[in-house]
């Protein structure tokens, strides 16, 4: 799963801080890792009661298989597998 948001500076670290239980942080808004049906609708509960729905934006894709996503990076690494905080 990658998710991607975009929230107001007030709630970027709340959304940030939840989203780190659960994923990998990748980049500044961007974060990629594995979840469970159960982990993916907790994350999205948890992220509900934190974001303005009126404002912010919460973007989630999912893959079918982690073997058929290739990525690269360029710059600085935020972090990768096994960095979950």
């Amino acid at each position: 799963m990658i998710l991607v948001y975009d929230t107001a500076v007030e709630r970027n670290p709340k959304v940030l801080k939840t989203c780190r239980k659960y994923l990998h942080w990748t980049q500044r808004s961007v974060f990629q890792g594995e979840l469970t049906m159960a982990q993916y609708r907790a994350l999205m509960a948890a992220l509900k009661i934190t974001i303005d729905p009126d404002y912010d934006s919460i973007v989630t894709y999912a893959a079918r298989s982690p073997d058929m996503i290739e990525s690269r990076a360029l710059g600085v690494d935020l972090g990768g597998p096994g960095d979950i905080l």
